[in-house]
């Protein structure tokens, strides 16, 4: 029986970004299929985001993405962050390479190295379709795809199968109905996939 994971993630989501290299070698280990869906934080279901956290928590946020990320082998910028664009049409573009059947994870992971990695700023068009270009696609092509109305009914669907499911955070992992949040749940994720599945 074929083992599928619903993956739901966002190009501009740092823990997408630190987390995407450990689950997708997990998932291959495993021999699971990885469905992904491209979403934003939803804050029907709860979700905060940082910059309308209050600022202790704020502090210790950007704290422990340092910590999991030099554990993960990254390396983060946060030098004028607040001077990016919104980096969701870059998400449309792994969208778009996603409907095609393309190598999505390969465009996601160059698009969220440039971002937080380098700290470019994928929400303009030259940059990322530069970004696309270097990677072995058609950047010019998939950002005019990821504004079109199929590309818009996907993320639209999208948010709705992850807010009807319960999720709020990203990344957020689902297998077998029950959900895993954040990167730093895939050794829950782990043991469900080899047969245990702790549940409190």
């Amino acid at each position: 029986m074929t083992k599928t994971i619903d993956y739901f993630f966002g190009i501009g989501s740092p823990w997408s970004y630190i987390g995407l290299a450990p689950f997708t070698e997990l998932a291959f280990e495993n021999g699971a299929t990885i469905r992904p869906y491209v979403i934003p934080l939803i804050e029907d279901n709860g979700a905060i985001y940082s910059r309308n956290r209050p600022e202790a928590r704020r502090a210790y946020w950007t704290k422990d993405l340092k910590r999991w990320a030099a554990l993960r082998g990254k390396v983060l910028n946060f030098e004028n962050r607040s001077a990016l664009s919104d980096p969701t049409p870059a998400g449309f573009m792994v969208i778009a390479v996603i409907e095609s059947g393309g190598d999505w994870l390969k465009l996601a992971g160059a698009l969220q190295e440039a971002f937080w990695g380098r700290g470019e700023d994928i929400g303009n068009a030259e940059v990322r379709r530069a970004i696309a270009n270097a990677a072995g696609f058609d950047g010019a092509r998939l950002d005019e795809q990821g504004k079109s109305e199929a590309i818009q009914a996907v993320w639209k669907d999208n948010y709705e199968t992850a807010k009807s499911a319960g999720v709020f955070g990203l990344p957020t992992f689902r297998y077998e109905d029950e959900l895993y949040w954040g990167q730093d749940s895939l050794p829950f994720l782990e043991r469900h996939l080899k047969g245990e599945r702790l549940v409190a």
